[in-house]
């Protein structure tokens, strides 16, 4: 006859680890800050000292989560890039493939400037403009891969289109995204230099006037 064995006392569930919760969020929280500053004064303003007097963290605490100017600077571009995504890339998603999609990109990327997500305009259209004629760098390297892969995202978004029927079979789809893309740098430069919520309007009218003239009768009242 088998000796039953004693119960094993139950193993106390790991604690979650607090400090790396906290960690995790004010790391955040400083990336978040750096974000905005790099969008109205451009990277080069984002410093380990300026943060420290912006959110009242000592500087030794920063080197705590970032080793380098170098290290911040890759890490606010990461942190802009997701936010991008989760402001403009992610909500146009949820539209079914076809013009509406490619109107849909375009609408939320005029509606994250015009809630001010970043208080310069488009993070990347500023940072692109202060680096893209310095020397290549891991700073550099990052910011143009990273407003490549919208120029791209937009470029996938009218194939699409034209695999739906939506567009013109014919249409240059990667001369169709880059014209929506100066569109919406033209809105930017107007939004950042006083003319506000008309610049973004008068962007939204040419964007629509652009794919009524690329868009197919199939194509019908699927934006604007």
């Amino acid at each position: 006859m088998a000796i039953a064995q004693p119960a094993q006392p139950a193993q106390p569930a790991e604690p979650t680890d607090g400090r790396r919760i906290r960690g995790l969020k004010t790391r955040q929280a400083i990336l978040a800050h750096a974000a905005r500053v790099g969008s109205a004064e451009g990277l080069d303003a984002v410093s380990l000292q300026r943060l420290a007097d912006d959110l009242g963290i000592s500087k030794s605490g920063l080197f705590a989560h970032f080793g380098s100017k170098e290290e911040l600077h890759l890490a606010t571009v990461e942190a802009a890039a997701q936010i991008f995504t989760a402001e403009v890339i992610r909500p146009a998603l949820a539209q079914p493939r076809g013009v509406g999609r490619v109107w849909a990109l375009c609408n939320s990327w005029l509606s994250y400037l015009e809630r001010g997500v970043f208080p310069g305009g488009c993070f990347f259209w500023a940072v692109a403009e202060e680096y893209d004629s310095r020397r290549p760098g891991p700073v550099r390297d990052s910011v143009l891969a990273k407003k490549a892969y919208w120029s791209y995202s937009l470029k996938r978004a009218v194939m699409e289109a034209q695999e739906a029927g939506d567009i013109d079979a014919d249409a240059d789809p990667e001369q169709l995204a880059w014209e929506l893309d100066s569109l919406m740098g033209g809105a930017n430069s107007g939004f950042k230099s006083g003319e506000g919520r008309l610049a973004l309007e008068r962007g939204r009218r040419a964007i629509r006037e652009r794919l009524v003239r690329a868009s197919t009768s199939k194509a019908g009242t699927k934006f604007g």
